[in-house]
């Protein structure tokens, strides 16, 4: 199923709020409407003083250092807008480190938090760029590594999400032991800064003209994005931690259209070895036998991603040869799976189809997916991979 580009040009709408149905188009059916986002902001009082956010505590043995890549491609031109020449992409690392040591890192640039709130958040709830820039991380720069070498884990965020949403996840994963590359795709979200400062606008969300491109052409890229990501971070000599890197064990888990970015890449690219589509649409669906018997889990909301309500869900299932494992998540909504949980939660934002408390949101999708990679990439079993469990009820394992 595609998406209607000028509906979601219209819609703009934001992460924080109702306008998480954005979310849901960009992964699953279609944005929510301007207007509808409009008349549920004016239904909220808004907030009497600005906003504060933070996010939950990463919850692994080692603290969490941070490093900002920019890296080109000199392979190929922007797919998006190729007048600005090479393809180029920032990337978060995320890696295992000691604790004490380095400083707090921002969640965003003062420009991507700008970008962020303008085009992405409704009025009235006290949300300011000043506010999201600083945002606790939990993640630190200039933090000092953990020795040892660790499984590489990438992350691609959903279409119109910065790469900062998923930065809970990041974070968490490298407390857990395994080096992130949290990637952000220029001219697909509401802005991503590159290397020499300025913030690459969402061009996909206004695409005109007779021929705009396709979902399909959209994760295509995206898997091009991410084997030169691995490429760059394994041979090449981009990161002075890329020693941390076990090149042996690699893994990729996305949001929405970064969900199907995952087995689009894992298609692409065998050194991938698990990969996790949480809560997105498969454009197209994974091939019988096309990740050749190695894992992957699709994690959902229960309201249409449960077996038999989602047709790509049912029949990538089918097709899966290797170890796999499908759960839908009650009380959840599309963009439950991301920091928006907790960042709504914090503003007083509705969020239509959530209720679930974020945090429990953010831990459910924490523990779910580290609970993956450390069975398919580090080879430690978890009780959460061997059906329902008591600890989560909202989770319910399919078919």
């Amino acid at each position: 199923m595609e998406i209607n580009r000028r509906r979601l040009a219209a819609s703009a709408i934001v992460a924080l709020s109702v306008s998480a149905l954005t979310f849901a188009g960009s992964g699953a059916a279609s944005a929510a409407s301007a207007p509808h986002a409009a008349s549920v902001s004016r239904s909220v009082t808004a907030a009497s003083s600005a906003a504060q956010f933070s996010l939950p505590a990463p919850t692994g043995r080692y603290a969490a250092g941070e490093d900002v890549l920019h890296l080109t491609d000199t392979s190929r031109l922007d797919p998006w807008n190729p007048s600005a020449g090479y393809r180029q992409l920032t990337v978060s690392m995320f890696y295992p480190a000691r604790q004490g040591t380095g400083q707090p890192a921002p969640y965003m640039s003062a420009g991507e938090a700008q970008n962020f709130v303008t085009l992405r958040v409704p009025p009235g709830f006290g949300v300011t760029p000043e506010a999201v820039a600083a945002l606790q991380t939990n993640a630190f720069t200039g933090a000092k590594a953990a020795p040892g070498r660790f499984p590489l884990i990438v992350l691609s965020p959903g279409l119109e999400n910065p790469r900062a949403t998923l930065t809970s996840l990041a974070t968490d994963l490298a407390s857990r032991g395994y080096v992130v590359a949290l990637v952000g795709h220029p001219y697909e979200d509401s802005g991503e800064q590159l290397a020499d400062g300025s913030i690459a606008p969402c061009l996909w969300c206004s695409q005109t003209g007779p021929d705009p491109a396709t979902n399909e052409q959209l994760v295509t890229s995206r898997g091009v994005d991410v084997k030169f990501v691995i490429d760059q971070l394994t041979r090449g000599h981009v990161w002075n931690l890329s020693h941390l890197i076990d090149a042996c064990g690699i893994g990729m888990a996305g949001h929405s259209v970064g969900g199907a970015a995952a087995a689009a890449a894992m298609e692409a690219d065998p050194r991938i070895l698990a990969g996790v589509n949480l809560d997105g649409t498969f454009w197209p669906t994974v091939p019988a036998g096309g990740l050749g018997g190695r894992s992957f889990m699709l994690f959902g909301k229960q309201s249409d991603h449960a077996e038999g309500d989602a047709p790509d869900w049912d029949q990538t299932w089918a097709d899966l040869t290797g170890y796999k494992r499908w759960y839908a998540v009650s009380g959840e909504a599309h963009a439950s799976f991301t920091d928006i949980a907790v960042l709504a939660q914090e503003a007083s934002m509705p969020v239509p189809g959530q209720s679930l408390d974020g945090y429990r949101s953010v831990q459910i999708t924490r523990d779910y997916v580290a609970a993956f990679f450390d069975k398919t990439l580090k080879g430690i079993s978890s009780p959460l991979m061997d059906g329902s469990s008591a600890a989560y009820p909202e989770v319910v394992p399919q078919p």
